[in-house]
């Protein structure tokens, strides 16, 4: 039987959206609040990976994972920090955490780093394939790599696309909702490429503190800053005759995104605290899951970098869209899974792939593979049925329809507002973000749609909870 995360986090609000987000991807979660139930929880349920918030009422969580990683130092810990806390987040690193998240995080972050936790995979944004690589030659996925499975049509166009773009030097730009493929899609580019025997370099934008995001990116000289104890190449620099993959392109700074504009203009790199420039050969290819024009139109992204990086445009088709593709993704995932495990599974239930065609598939890909991970476990083998599937996958087909209008007029009658008449601004403001995300089922970005603010802003508002 598989173990659950251990999510230890002592804000109900932050709880209800971090539980919500990951049963969502098919993970099973146990909830502590407090050091001591999460210490008690950690001794009971033996997790892999446990999502630690460093401020607890009772004790530091800096010392609570002292004593789990005594206890047993395999366990993947991902510590959770404030935004002004880094120097703490650093600090967790360099005791044992395997990765470290700074509020306010986006959900693709968020089960980013739990994915490489439970894979053993290095953290997300300081991933790098620096080794030479076989050229592939037709441009399809491995049989790891499912997102790229189907024979629909809006795959075919996908494979055409990247086999035709590859042999150039176009900047691709990869679009899609989380979970559909897009780091596959960028490394089937690189891998139909000329340069398929050089490197592949990842980084996250959006899962590296902006103030580290420019060494990351660019290097450093030792000594530029404080911290800085030896030469760092950068991943510009590392990917060198090969590609660079810029994921999560719209959450860089605004200064950064001017010194990238100057990297691709003249395709040389210079370290933070280096006084000589060095010329390097790179093929960029990005990726986003939010709207990179919105973004433009917003200022939280140059215009003339869009345009620079904007040339061939990919953009990935989200689960839901992709018919029968579903059904060939699972059974190839029920295959693989089941030799991993040493089970013996036969297929699927005429049932279950009626459900797989008719569910909306929020997570995409992901979730897919997570709903079939878990039935692999927690199964012998045999025909996949609706029991097998995990609860937090609805079982009648009546769960894909579309949520319902909300009563606008209803919302709007005056009668319903004697109950916050007297109240103060600030507790009624958060009695409505509680009740939207209660609505959204935890989800801050549809709540925050629904309030048409930022996700964001909303992370921080409920963080400002915590410390009220």
């Amino acid at each position: 039987m598989t173990t659950p995360l251990l999510l230890i986090e002592d804000t109900p609000s932050l709880q209800m959206v971090y539980r919500s987000v990951l049963t969502s991807a098919g993970h099973a979660v146990r909830v502590a609040a407090t050091a001591a139930d999460g210490l008690a929880a950690f001794t009971e349920v033996k997790p892999s990976v446990v999502l630690l918030d460093l401020v607890l009422p009772d004790r530091d969580g800096l010392d609570l994972m002292a004593d789990m990683l005594a206890q047993r130092p395999e366990v993947h810990v991902i510590v959770i920090t404030a935004n002004g806390s880094i120097n703490k987040a650093v600090e967790a690193m360099r005791a044992g955490a395997h990765d470290f998240l700074v509020k306010p995080f986006d959900e693709t972050r968020f089960l980013g780093a739990v994915d490489n936790a439970l894979t053993g995979r290095p953290p997300a944004g300081r991933a790098a394939r620096p080794a030479p690589r076989p050229r592939a030659a037709p441009a399809t996925a491995s049989p790891a790599s499912d997102a790229f499975i189907g024979a629909s049509e809006a795959m075919e166009r996908i494979h055409a696309k990247i086999r035709s773009v590859a042999r150039s030097m176009a900047t691709v730009f990869i679009t899609g909702e989380s979970g559909t493929g897009k780091e596959l899609c960028a490394l089937a580019v690189h891998d139909n490429s000329a340069r398929a025997s050089g490197p592949f370099i990842a980084l996250n934008c959006g899962a590296i503190p902006q103030d580290l995001l420019e060494s990351e990116v660019f290097g450093h000289v030792k000594g530029s800053f404080t911290g800085a104890i030896s030469d760092k190449p950068g991943a510009a620099a590392a990917a060198d005759g090969g590609t660079l993959f810029l994921d999560e392109i719209c959450e860089m700074a605004p200064a950064l995104q001017t010194k990238l504009l100057r990297f691709l203009q003249t395709s040389t790199v210079q370290p933070v605290g280096a006084t000589r420039p060095r010329k390097v050969n790179v093929r960029i290819v990005c990726a986003t899951n939010q709207d990179p024009l919105e973004a433009v139109r917003r200022g939280r992204f140059r215009e003339d970098l869009y345009y620079r990086l904007f040339v061939v445009p990919i953009h990935m088709p989200p689960l839901r869209e992709r018919g029968e593709d579903v059904i060939e993704i699972a059974r190839a995932a029920l295959q693989r899974f089941s030799a991993e495990e040493g089970r013996n599974f036969t297929g699927f239930s005429p049932e279950v792939e009626t459900l797989f065609l008719r569910h909306p598939w929020p997570g995409n890909v992901r979730q897919l593979l997570n709903v079939i991970r878990h039935v692999v476990v927690l199964n012998d083998g045999g025909l996949v049925t609706p029991a097998m599937l995990p609860e937090s996958l609805p079982r009648g087909l009546e769960a894909a329809a579309p949520e319902p209008e909300r009563d606008h007029a209803a919302a709007a009658d005056p009668t319903r507002l004697g109950d916050l008449i007297g109240r103060p601004l600030a507790e009624v403001e958060r009695l409505l973000i509680e009740a939207t995300l209660a609505r959204c089922n935890g989800s801050v970005p549809k709540a925050a749609r629904m309030l048409e603010l930022s996700p964001s802003t909303l992370y921080r508002k409920i963080e400002g909870w915590k410390d009220a």
